[in-house]
């Protein structure tokens, strides 16, 4: 009597989160972690990780540089549901809280070697007039209780 197990396949992603420019802002911190489809499954490595605060240098006034390491490895049977990383960056508004300044998404590289990406980073808005003024009144910009959602296409028709 066979046995038959579906072959898998194995993703392994070293490499780092280098830095951000965020001219406006400074003493920032990053947060990550990783959205993948039902299939895959992680066997090694962290699913999500924090940074240290950094500031800007003097070198590169605009450059915020992180050098955050990252290591996951996954297994699948499918590639569907392809992993992506969440990087959202938190810093201090003017009444020290910290306030999301940037959510951003990007797909693992589908080919193996060396990569860099760039990804765009954009910030949640109020819809109301009243809910802008609230969150200014407040010191609280909107932001999302789930990151992973920036990777997500759900409600964007």
């Amino acid at each position: 009597m066979a046995i038959n197990n579906p072959s898998v396949f194995l993703l392994m992603i070293n490499g780092q989160i280098e830095g951000a420019n965020f001219p406006e802002y400074d003493d920032l911190y990053c947060k990550y972690c990783f959205v993948y489809g039902h299939d895959w499954a992680p066997t090694s490595g962290l699913e999500e990780g924090i940074s240290q605060i950094t500031s800007k240098g003097r070198d590169s006034p605009q450059r915020m540089i992180w050098n955050f390491p990252l290591e996951i490895t996954f297994k699948s049977t499918n590639p569907l549901g392809w992993p992506q990383i969440v990087v959202s960056v938190y810093g201090p508004d003017t009444f020290g809280n910290d306030v999301v300044r940037g959510y951003g998404a990007t797909h693992i590289p589908f080919t193996p070697g060396q990569h860099t990406r760039t990804i765009p980073m954009f910030v949640p808005e109020s819809t109301s007039r009243l809910q802008k003024f609230t969150s200014w009144l407040l010191g609280r910009r909107p932001e999302f209780t789930d990151p992973k959602v920036v990777a997500q296409g759900e409600g964007r028709e």
